[in-house]
């Protein structure tokens, strides 16, 4: 069957990746969702590390060996993402994982990182348990979503803002936002003025949205992917909430602006990643004209979060020597210390896997660009 819309432009961009080569030099594997709610953002995070990993291709691969990534659509199914992984491992043979998506998707593949020794680059979730205890296998790129929800919180609290309310979806991902946000407001010593929780699998918001809507919040801090937010957000404007909407990392994509229509003026979104406009930093400049190369318009925060993940697995890869294998990968990737990406500075070690310290907030503007 011929797949058209977003799917189809998934699956060409995947094909752009090396998708499905028989001839493979370096392979690593992506499970991500491809279709599904985080869809939208998958597909600019994925054409960000292409843009990357093509780059170097371009100019003979790493040793002389292309890096192929082989992705396969979990369709932001934890289930599916653990089946992937094993599928990946343990018939494809890749020797490294790359930009997984979602906390509960991959808290569930540790178990088999473990088992294979195979390491985990650049997964797109700032989930804090990936972080501490230090995960062995687990290579972080981004700040941890805690950071994010606390500084978006006491942003608001100096503004003068104090009736501040939770929506979290109800799984990991959600826990560990909401974690934060009880530490934003603990450091702020102020209470949050509700917290409603939504099924991740089927959202529904026509008992939460009048619930909140009769609190009557200066703002709602939004914790969920993708189509469930975008969705939750119109229901809280339709239900008469009239308050400051923020939502976090996972969902700084075009597709996320696109997909809110008229309702995403305005709305804040944390950030983990400098501005994609930003010349200050040498590696925003870089992505730009390599996109630019490509007759690619504007980055987006998804893109540069994909760009930048690439360039660190594509590190590790180079110093893991010639003819590298999952061992040697994580070797390579651990022997990174002060290492300047263009701007920003990352390292790692046997005691460290965070990766970079960066957090940030932008608004959607009414041109649906995010601003600083």
């Amino acid at each position: 069957m011929k797949k058209t819309g977003l799917a189809g432009a998934l699956c060409a961009l995947a094909a752009a990746l090396g998708i499905g080569s028989a001839h493979a030099q370096i392979l690593i594997g992506q499970t991500v969702g491809i279709t599904g709610s985080a869809a939208a953002t998958v597909a600019e995070s994925m054409q960000g590390a292409a843009l990357y990993i093509d780059h170097i291709n371009a100019k003979g691969g790493v040793g002389g060996q292309k890096v192929e990534v082989l992705s396969l659509d979990d369709k932001f199914d934890p289930k599916l993402t653990l089946d992937n992984t094993r599928t990946l491992i343990e018939q494809k043979g890749v020797i490294g994982l790359f930009m997984t998506r979602g906390t509960p998707h991959t808290q569930g593949i540790i178990p088999v990182l473990e088992q294979h020794g195979v390491p985990l680059v650049g997964p797109s979730t700032g989930a804090i348990a990936l972080h501490q205890p230090v995960s062995k296998y687990v290579f972080n790129v981004r700040a941890p979503y805690q950071r994010e929800v606390t500084k978006a919180i006491s942003h608001l609290h100096t503004l003068g803002i104090q009736r501040i309310g939770v929506v979290h979806v109800d799984d990991t991902f959600g826990a560990d936002g909401l974690a934060g946000a009880q530490a934003g407001f603990k450091s702020n010593n102020i209470e949050a003025l509700f917290i409603e929780k939504f099924d991740r699998a089927k959202p529904d918001y026509s008992a939460i949205a009048p619930r909140v809507a009769s609190k009557q919040p200066q703002a709602v801090i939004f914790i969920g992917t993708g189509a469930a937010v975008v969705d939750g957000i119109k229901a809280l404007r339709a239900a008469g909430v009239a308050g400051q909407i923020v939502t976090l990392s996972n969902n700084a994509s075009g597709g996320f602006v696109k997909a809110l229509g008229d309702q995403a003026r305005g709305v804040v979104v944390t950030q983990v990643f400098p501005s994609e406009r930003s010349l200050n930093y040498p590696v925003v400049k870089e992505a730009m004209d390599l996109a630019k190369a490509k007759n690619i318009g504007d980055l987006t925060p998804a893109m540069l979060e994909g760009f930048v993940s690439a360039k660190v697995l594509v590190e590790g890869l180079k110093r893991a020597g010639a003819k590298p294998d999952s061992a040697k990968l994580h070797m390579g990737l651990e022997s990174i210390r002060k290492w300047d990406l263009g701007g920003m500075e990352l390292s790692y070690s046997p005691t460290d896997h965070s990766g970079l310290d960066f957090s940030d907030l932008s608004i959607i503007g009414t041109d649906g660009r995010f601003k600083r």
